[in-house]
């Protein structure tokens, strides 16, 4: 026994070692932790219980049947995060180069399946060179393994991606289809084809960082959703974020413990809105004003400034923020700004996330790069998403809901629960003096100023729209937080569903 027990110990030590001390150092020289050290970071002390520890790939090719390294690649378990469990995989850059093969595929694959079955989130740590090119066909038949489950997944267990090193070719492809995606300033990268074959096909010259780095895709592209200095953190605001979210489409979003009272009042969101109709103001202070101890995680922040996307709490309890933000372009729709938002909306109605929306819009960007490039197809998306969803909405109209961009906004008419506005909510077509110059073209100077003037009394203001029933109340702008608390708790056991279908079809 005592001797069994000593080589169970020395395949441990070995397949803990991965690709050996030099390959660690060589990690560690590019300001990267190993996988099980990242781990460590990701998860509670103690918690990691490993599987498949002693899988070895199966390749007998070039080579390879004398290249074997326990654990192949890949570090697979769970663990806990505060107390919570969640399924991982941490992809080792010392053992091929974190290269998939058909076994380090299925290693990934056991966890997801389990993950499903038990319902809990998949949190996947991605740092490898791509399909082992030794194995061939069989390790691209190991990614598409990992695709199915991807999507099988989807609105049931959330699904986080760290890219932490490169992921190119079909790797780009599993994290693309999880549900929210962090990267890794100057270490991580994500492209479909690197810089060589860009310049052999195109001729065109550029770095992998410029190509597909963290500060393109969540700037320019919005593959990704937050970009962070270095591993360790990303790892703990992984932690953060995962405290957010429910552990499956059938389990309420976890509880924290709150000292900030639901119906604390907020007297300085009654000067928020200036005066000036043009002058903007940050809808972050009112968000942090509102939820629970300021505690905002905003995703995409770097992409599609115009609208504001992200997790808080009321009364403890997760909330999704969706907040157009007049410091950027105004806070108008755009295509950015739609398929940001319809993501984001869509991922909480699959995990019953209630929805508060804050309405600040003037339209929809016009212009021909806009129309050109779609946005009817996009700004349908935020469209479609709303109006799909189930979940509790809250609206609250602070200033402008101008035109078709009032209805998108979880108007009532997209069966908002509870629609609200400030008094300083201005609910029209369009805005006063576009309005006058249509309806009365051809008249004086004098004419449109004197009509402008009657078109904002008649409309600038919410009471049209509270008399027709499309607003439930005006509500005073220190009293936000309170209601929304309110409300929330009404909508508590919301029951709604949408008629039976296999799926739906949005506009892609």
């Amino acid at each position: 026994m005592t001797s069994t027990i000593a080589e169970l110990e020395r395949r441990r030590d070995a397949a803990r070692a991965g690709g050996g001390e030099k390959r660690v150092a060589a990690q560690h020289a590019k300001g990267k932790l190993t996988a099980r050290e990242r781990l460590d970071v990701l998860l509670d002390e103690g918690s990691f219980e490993e599987v498949d520890m002693f899988v070895e790939h199966n390749c007998v090719d070039f080579g390879m049947a004398e290249q074997v390294i326990p654990g192949d690649g890949v570090v697979t378990g769970s663990g806990t995060i505060n107390g919570r469990l969640v399924f991982v995989f941490s992809q080792d850059f010392t053992v091929f180069g974190g290269s998939l093969s058909e076994r380090h595929a299925q290693k990934i694959c056991k966890i997801m399946d389990m993950a499903m079955k038990v319902g809990a989130p998949v949190i996947g740590l991605n740092d490898s060179g791509g399909a082992r090119i030794q194995e061939g066909v069989a390790s691209l038949g190991g990614y598409a393994e990992v695709f199915q489950r991807n999507a099988l997944a989807s609105g049931v267990v959330p699904q986080l991606s760290l890219i932490m090193g490169p992921c190119a070719g079909g790797a780009v492809y599993s994290p693309a289809m999880t549900d929210f995606i962090f990267m890794v300033k100057d270490s991580s990268y994500m492209f479909v084809t690197g810089p060589e074959v860009v310049k052999t096909v195109t001729n065109e010259v550029v770095t992998q960082e410029a190509l597909g780095g963290a500060v393109t895709h969540t700037t320019k592209t919005s593959v990704a959703d937050v970009a962070f200095e270095d591993d360790i953190e990303a790892l703990l605001a992984a932690r953060d974020f995962i405290d957010f979210l429910p552990a499956s489409n059938r389990e309420a979003a976890p509880e924290r413990p709150t000292a900030d009272a639901w119906d604390r009042i907020e007297p300085s969101l009654d000067t928020l809105v200036p005066a000036n109709a043009n002058q903007p103001y940050d809808m972050h202070e009112l968000i942090r004003k509102v939820v629970d101890e300021g505690d905002f995680f905003e995703v995409q922040p770097a992409h599609g400034g115009n609208i504001l996307c992200g997790f808080g709490r009321i009364e403890g309890r997760t909330i999704g923020v969706v907040a157009n933000q007049p410091t950027v372009l105004a806070g108008v729709l755009d295509i950015n700004a739609s398929r940001k938002a319809a993501r984001f909306v869509r991922f909480c109605d699959a995990f019953e996330i209630p929805i508060v929306t804050f309405v600040d819009v003037p339209g929809f960007l016009p212009g021909t790069a806009q129309e050109h490039n779609g946005i009817i197809k996009h700004g349908a998306k935020l469209l479609f998403a709303y109006a799909e969803a189930t979940v509790p909405k809250i609206t609250v109209i602070t200033r402008k809901a101008y035109g078709g961009a009032y209805d998108v906004m979880a108007s009532k008419h997209l069966r908002g629960d509870l629609n609200y506005a400030w008094p300083t909510a201005e609910i029209a077509v369009m805005g006063a003096k576009g309005a006058v110059e249509i309806i009365f073209r051809g008249r004086t100077p004098d004419e449109i100023a004197e009509r402008t003037a009657e078109y904002e009394a008649r409309f600038a203001n919410p009471f049209v729209a509270a008399s027709k029933g499309f607003i439930d109340e005006v509500i005073q702008p220190h009293s936000t937080r309170r209601r929304i608390a309110l409300g929330l708790r009404k909508l508590r056991g919301k029951s709604l569903e949408n008629p039976w279908k296999k799926h739906d079809n949005i506009p892609l």
